[in-house]
């Protein structure tokens, strides 16, 4: 099945200047040995703010190899400490990747606090989670090096690591996003694609962050990490149509064990997206969109029913082939990462994730 061409995240391999930029920033550092009225904190931010200049407006694999080197490490073992109290920890810092990219970019804003928070929008409400562990990053890139890692660069290395340390894929993560400084709850609401979506609406708002059908399906294979409340698919167990009772996409015995789940609840108990192998990234979750045994209906939607012509194909191929889906997969989550970061001077670096400067 031929995929329409694609755009390529923008990547800098070599930057004579910014290497100018880097030694001639580190013989400072030499030079005053970090004493008088340069700090050492300051040249390490003076070197990050010089990076930003020269890439003008693009993102890089090496961004903080010299004004935070550390930065990578602090992220993983912080990470590795969350999933180690709650494994599902690793999915729920993918998903918040995930929906701070489709609101303004790739910004951070879902971060925020506030009356218009994308926390208290409706996709975020209740089932957003991690951001105690973004938090908590923060605070340790903060000592380690004040004001130069961004609030929106540590979701994408926590997204990373989340899925990294679930079994999945490693991937180079480009770097130099800065942080938005408005929420838009609004379009929380309105861009997230939700799980009562038809697939067709999915893949236009998926289209109009720049993103296609194939990104679609193998962004979609994130589920297979993860957890869903009764409340996102409880329409399929009960009174789902005139002629059906159940969801007929739904597997029959897989639907009754999620009647009994959810049955007097308050819809808030959860059941893994990808049965049979809820904490393992791998392909388990196209094989049982193939079973009829996809938890939310956006899911089972990519392959069963009039809306799956254009997916159902990529389905049956990720299903088939584990090495295809994880490549693919690391493509797409470098190229969602690249959704209208804000670069250069635009925005800020939070020093506080929660609160703009």
């Amino acid at each position: 099945m031929k995929q329409p061409e694609e755009a390529k995240p923008t990547l800098i391999d070599s930057c004579a200047d910014f290497s100018a930029d880097i030694s001639h920033i580190k013989s400072m550092e030499h030079s005053y040995s970090c004493r008088g009225t340069m700090s050492c904190l300051a040249l390490l931010a003076a070197l990050c703010l010089g990076a930003a200049v020269v890439a003008r407006g693009q993102l890089t694999d090496d961004f903080y190899d010299g004004c935070c080197p550390q930065a990578d490490d602090i992220v993983k073992n912080r990470v590795s400490a969350a999933m180690k109290a709650e494994p599902r920890m690793g999915a729920s810092l993918l998903r918040l990747h995930f929906h701070d990219c489709f609101v303004n970019g790739c910004d951070g804003s879902i971060l925020l606090d506030g009356s218009n928070s994308e926390k208290l929008a409706g996709p975020n409400l209740n089932s957003a989670r991690g951001f105690e562990v973004v938090d908590a990053i923060k605070a340790d890139l903060e000592k380690e090096c004040p004001g130069v890692v961004s609030c929106a660069d540590v979701l994408a290395l926590a997204a990373k690591y989340g899925v990294l340390l679930s079994g999945g894929p490693d991937y180079d993560v480009l770097l130099g996003r800065r942080d938005g400084l408005v929420a838009n709850q609004s379009g929380a609401n309105s861009n997230l694609p939700s799980p009562f979506d038809a697939i067709s609406v999915i893949i236009k708002k998926f289209t109009d962050v720049g993103l296609n059908t194939n990104d679609v399906v193998v962004l979609s294979g994130g589920h297979t990490i993860g957890r869903a409340r009764c409340a996102l698919f409880s329409n399929r167990l009960s009174n789902f149509s005139s002629t059906s009772s159940v969801d007929p996409t739904l597997d029959s015995s897989l639907a009754s064990s999620l009647q009994t789940l959810c049955q007097g609840g308050d819809g808030n108990q959860t059941a893994a997206l990808d049965a049979g192998s809820a904490d393992a990234f791998d392909n388990h979750y196209f094989q049982n969109l193939v079973s009829q045994k996809g938890l939310l209906s956006s899911d089972q939607g990519l392959f069963s029913g009039a809306g799956a012509n254009a997916t159902k194909a990529l389905v049956q191929l990720y299903s088939a082939n584990s090495e295809r889906f994880l490549c693919d997969f690391r493509r797409s989550m470098v190229k969602m990462g690249n959704i209208s970061p804000l670069t250069g001077s635009a925005g800020q670096i939070r020093n506080n994730c929660r609160a703009v400067n």
